[in-house]
């Protein structure tokens, strides 16, 4: 059926004449190559071979979108990484995407080998989808590898450099962003999207209302005393707020300009993702088991203990993070 609507939304983007006798304008045959016609195509618009006209594109994208979400089940950040990737390959490649072969595949790919290797991983895994999993044509991109990633141990901040980054901050929005990350070990999207419903500040409990995917989860997690107090000097008060309104009403480069600003002056990078890792770093180092510590940070359970025997009840979970006893400001007291 996939291959039905794409041949006809490639059929329907070309301009068809009558060989050796000129159409009147605007004329277009309703049955294409029936008797007495042999149709050639002529590219409309494009410069260099069978193109199709932007409209199509995004008909075409509009679909693969679809099967990203539906039948791979893939989560938002992936399926837009994806579209990015196929939609540059539209509009930059000098060869009709749908009839490509592995010679243009392989030319295109050459544009990239300069590349960082997760860069040209980002790029060979959307044309793999996208010709093997959506068009059906493993031959196109079957023996391509991926880049040798070398390993490069993370190196999170240490609690003094936190310290320093929170006494930076300003504005008591911004330090509540701050400890939030730091704390509850959720996506960045995740604290952005928060709204005020989605939180028991009795509790201090979270359910972000994020989608799930195969490989990313929803889950409950905690923020420490210390979030709570910077939540209190923010907002004022936890009584009387609308809960569909959001936590941090700000866009990312809220943030982000506070800790390139903090890097500049400081030499110190942290960003959302870096407090992730701190998160999970810490939480471990404080003797949390690696299924709690996924759990906390919406990963989906990697083993079969985590997947079928272990408790991930909201009161096995309060308990387990309220014994790590996570500090950020201060130091940990065992």
């Amino acid at each position: 059926m996939r291959l039905i609507l794409i041949q006809s939304i490639f059929l329907n983007s070309y301009k068809f004449t009558k060989q050796k006798e000129v159409d009147p304008a605007g004329f277009e045959p309703a049955i294409l190559g029936s008797e007495g016609f042999k149709v050639s195509i002529e590219c409309v618009g494009k410069p260099h071979g069978l193109r199709i006209e932007n409209r199509e594109n995004e008909r075409i994208l509009e679909d693969f979108k679809n099967f990203l979400t539906v039948d791979r089940q893939l989560g938002e950040g992936t399926v837009e990484r994806h579209l990015r990737e196929i939609r540059s390959l539209f509009r930059n490649s000098d060869f009709d995407p749908l009839s490509a072969t592995r010679t243009d595949i392989r030319n295109y790919l050459m544009k990239f080998r300069e590349y960082s290797p997760n860069s040209y991983a980002n790029v060979l895994k959307a044309l793999r989808i996208f010709y093997r999993d959506y068009l059906g044509k493993p031959e196109v991109i079957e023996g391509f590898r991926f880049p040798n990633r070398p390993f490069k141990p993370k190196r999170v901040p240490s609690k003094d450099e936190l310290q320093r980054l929170y006494i930076f901050l300003r504005e008591p929005l911004a330090k509540a962003i701050f400890l939030i990350y730091a704390t509850t070990g959720l996506r960045r999207k995740e604290v952005l999207n928060l709204r005020i419903g989605d939180i028991d500040f009795e509790k201090r409990m979270i359910i972000p209302r994020g989608e799930a995917s195969r490989t990313k989860g929803t889950w409950i997690t905690f923020y420490n005393a210390e979030a709570e107090e910077a939540l209190k000097e923010y907002l004022g008060s936890f009584q009387d707020l609308n809960k569909e309104s959001r936590l941090f009403p700000v866009t990312e480069i809220y943030f982000r300009k506070r800790c390139k600003a903090f890097e500049r002056e400081i030499g110190i990078k942290i960003t959302p993702q870096i407090l992730r890792e701190w998160f999970a770093c810490e939480m471990g180092r404080l003797g949390v088991p690696d299924r709690y510590v996924d759990a906390f940070c919406g990963r989906v359970p990697r083993s079969v203990l985590a997947r079928h025997y272990t408790d991930f009840s909201p009161e096995k979970l309060k308990e387990i993070y309220d014994k790590a006893n996570l500090r950020v400001l201060s130091q940990t007291s065992y």
